[in-house]
């Protein structure tokens, strides 16, 4: 049987093929390969376990956390005197916010959206997890509806913490997972060319999308902090 000819530093062209498979994966480098650059696979519209993992997670915290707000929302219509379970106490609690012009800012409230648009985000996982090629107009769709997604949520951030000035349990969970989707979601689109980026620009969100992830955490968390520190001096 004749064995392929191994290149300069002594790799066959199925250990690559291994090394790509293993580094589309974990997305960090390995063995000097910069993964700022996709594979064959990402590059044709596929992606790792990881974006692939990251988007059933958020899909289905996000269909969760809308069907309960959903819910509660149903069961204070029916009785306005209904005190939700998430009301923990003046500052922690969904019955504020169900009750707030910020619900239903877009003209429906914000639960039908959640619960028609995170669906589509489970969809999407499966489809990467089973190694499904999307086309570069999904993915710049994907783009858009992410970023559509963030802004929202950040609006809502700034409403809960400046005019509200309470945190709900259920848009909490949203927020947690909307930040590394929408991270993850611009890395690989800028990856695998469906969004156009600079070259250094790529190579600094690529490999570092966790770290964005975890600034973008912490400086939400200081904004609570600042902005509500007399409210969690007054309940504790």
């Amino acid at each position: 049987m004749r064995v392929p000819p191994a290149d300069a530093q002594g790799h066959t062209p199925a250990d690559h093929d291994d090394r790509d498979e293993l580094d589309e994966d974990i997305g960090e480098p390995v063995g000097g390969v910069d993964r700022s650059q996709p594979t064959d696979h990402e590059r044709g519209g596929g992606a790792g376990k990881e974006f692939a993992i990251l988007a059933i997670v958020t899909g289905v915290l996000g269909v969760v956390a809308a069907v309960e707000l959903m819910l509660d929302y149903l069961r204070i219509l029916a009785d306005p005197n209904y005190v939700p379970a998430c009301d923990i106490n003046p500052l922690v609690g969904c019955g504020v916010f169900l009750g707030s012009w910020q619900s239903s800012a877009l003209g429906i409230p914000n639960t039908v959206i959640g619960m028609l648009t995170f669906p589509v985000v489970i969809a999407t996982g499966i489809l990467l997890l089973t190694r499904v090629r999307l086309p570069r107009w999904y993915w710049r769709g994907l783009v858009i509806g992410a970023t559509f997604g963030i802004v929202f949520v950040t609006w809502l951030q700034y409403q809960a913490i400046t005019q509200i000035r309470a945190l709900c349990p259920y848009c909490l969970v949203v927020w947690l997972v909307m930040i590394p989707f929408f991270v993850h979601t611009v890395a690989r689109a800028m990856q695998n060319g469906a969004l156009p980026a600079p070259e250094g620009l790529k190579s600094f969100v690529v490999p570092n999308r966790w770290l964005i992830t975890a600034i973008w955490y912490l400086l939400v968390v200081a904004a609570a902090a600042f902005g509500l520190g007399e409210e969690w001096l007054l309940v504790f």
